[in-house]
């Protein structure tokens, strides 16, 4: 047996005696209270380009010709006092914006804030075409106006109540709850009052996304990259561009992870996976956790260091897609930050 497959094995071994021995907390933590001291706070745009366009208004108030910048993306950042070595960026999923962790549809303490509490900078993003970040009207308006054909408008999704769900497990259809569901379904309403337009199909490819958080991780000199959902992907993407500044990543519920033959530029980046519960029983979730363990397995076959991360192995049940607001949010929150606290790691040069 080759020094690689050994190794291999004895981190698999290793990542089985961890979940034996770090059992989950037997309850949430508090909620810590008490003021919230900041060393800074604002909020700036990174990446974007130009788009000189003709079609840029519909009514004669203002010209229709001129020059707009787009795929730009917003960020948000609070600091605090004696901040730990490497911010957490938190990159939202699909139909969202960075409101996903601010707060939760019943007005609990969200990700944002505990992390900072906890000592972590935090960096909350509105995805390129999302919330506060441009969208390129130009091609609607060029349709409306007669200058191009309908064929050319840009695919739009909006996730209906019923659609997401399923989609975020609250329940095995609208609106019937799982009678364990953590998701706080009596306050659902103020969940589908964050939900936005989502231009992710009319986007570029690569999404503008990936190359501005690889512009943000190396404007940091060092951060976590947590995505969730659709954007699950996206820090993995952007370690393949340029692994410079990336001091790990945490996927929570990607929507896809990384192909095995895909992991060699990800061998130097601490990686988690967390995946909620009744994930099995539902077709579009049970194919993607088997895609990620293989995954996992196939970063520590090649010398990397991954975790996947099964709250229901740990004994937490009732997790949703939607756990940063979960009523047992600051449980997820707690495994997350003790890995890591164990595993960030100075970033390498990059490519």
């Amino acid at each position: 047996m080759s020094i690689r497959r050994i190794l291999a094995v004895l981190c698999a071994a290793a990542s089985v005696l961890f979940h034996t021995a770090h059992a989950a907390p037997a309850q949430a933590p508090k909620t810590p209270t008490g003021p919230l001291t900041l060393s800074a706070q604002g909020s700036f745009f990174i990446g974007g380009r130009d788009v000189t366009s003709d079609t840029l208004s519909l009514t004669p108030k203002y010209d229709a010709h001129g020059t707009v910048t787009v795929d730009q993306m917003y960020v948000r950042y609070q600091i605090p006092q004696r901040a730990k070595r490497y911010p957490i960026t938190l990159i939202h999923g699909c139909c969202l914006t960075g409101m996903t962790w601010e707060t939760t549809p019943d007005g609990r303490m969200g990700w944002e804030e505990y992390f900072l509490r906890k000592g972590y900078a935090t960096y909350v993003i509105d995805q390129s075409g999302r919330g506060r970040s441009a969208t390129d009207i130009s091609a609607i308006n060029a349709v409306k106006l007669g200058k191009a054909p309908p064929s050319t408008l840009p695919d739009l999704f909006a996730a209906g109540h019923e659609a997401a769900w399923a989609i975020f497990r609250f329940g095995p259809r609208y609106p019937e709850a799982f009678k364990d569901t953590q998701f706080p379904v009596q306050a659902q309403a103020g969940l589908w009052q964050q939900m936005v337009p989502d231009w992710l199909a009319s986007l570029p490819t690569p999404n503008p996304t990936v190359a501005n958080l690889s512009k943000l991780a190396i404007k940091l000199g060092g951060t976590v990259l947590l995505s969730h959902s659709q954007s699950g992907i996206y820090p993995f993407q952007t370690a393949a561009m340029n692994t410079q500044g990336i001091a790990a990543i945490v996927s929570v519920e990607p929507g896809e992870c990384p192909k095995p033959g895909d992991v060699q530029p990800l061998t130097g980046i601490p990686v988690l996976v967390v995946f909620g519960d009744h994930i099995e029983e539902f077709p579009r979730w049970a194919p993607r956790l088997k895609a990620c363990h293989a995954f996992i397995d196939a970063l520590n076959a090649a010398g990397g260091k991954g975790q996947l991360m099964s709250l229901p192995a740990l004994g937490i049940h009732g997790n949703s897609h939607m756990m940063m607001q979960d009523k047992n949010n600051l449980q997820v929150a707690d495994l997350i930050l003790d890995w890591i606290a164990r595993n960030a790691r100075a970033p390498r040069r990059g490519r």
